[in-house]
């Protein structure tokens, strides 16, 4: 199963569009979005051909955004806990680190996927990978906003720009 991965689109349709066609491009079967969509407007174009799941994010203050993400998807509230392809996955946006950290520490899931921080970051620690797409850029954390694919069968998240690791570019950085 190919799972796609974003976070902290803040209501830019530009990145939004841009993570919808790359899932679609990707043939990805179910996307998660970690947080912070913002309001409903920017949670519709996820209605797309693949399965739905959100997290709630620290920005995501329009309590709509989990009807209008019901509507087509799933609004799973502080934190969803999925299992694709047998793998055990927990989202969460990622607001405390202490609590990112336990949930990777912890040895209960394949994956931890979140965002919050709006930086990139893939590394595992002992049997977990831990997964932060980024988010749209702001002075702080420069680096470029991307949409992540996991396959979940074969635990490789794609990456076209090296052969362990592979990203697609939402939008660029902060000069």
């Amino acid at each position: 199963m190919r799972l796609g991965i974003v976070s902290d689109t803040h209501d830019d349709l530009d990145a939004v569009e841009a993570a919808v066609e790359t899932f679609e491009r990707e043939d990805c079967d179910a996307v998660v979005h970690c947080g912070d969509i913002v309001a409903p407007f920017s949670a519709t174009p996820f209605a797309a051909g693949f399965e739905f799941h959100a997290v709630r994010g620290n920005n995501d203050g329009e309590w709509a955004l989990a009807d209008t993400v019901d509507d087509f998807g799933t609004y799973h509230g502080e934190t969803a806990e999925l299992t694709f392809d047998g793998r055990e996955i927990v989202v969460y946006h990622g607001t405390s680190g202490a609590v990112v950290d336990a949930l990777v520490e912890c040895g209960r899931y394949d994956y931890v996927l979140h965002g919050h921080t709006h930086e990139f970051v893939h590394e595992t620690y002992e049997d977990t990978v831990r997964i932060n797409p980024g988010g749209v850029p702001f002075e702080g954390a420069p680096g470029p906003h991307y949409a992540v694919v996991l396959d979940t069968g074969s635990d490789r998240v794609v990456d076209a720009g090296s052969d362990d690791l592979e990203r697609f570019t939402l939008s660029d950085g902060v000069e």
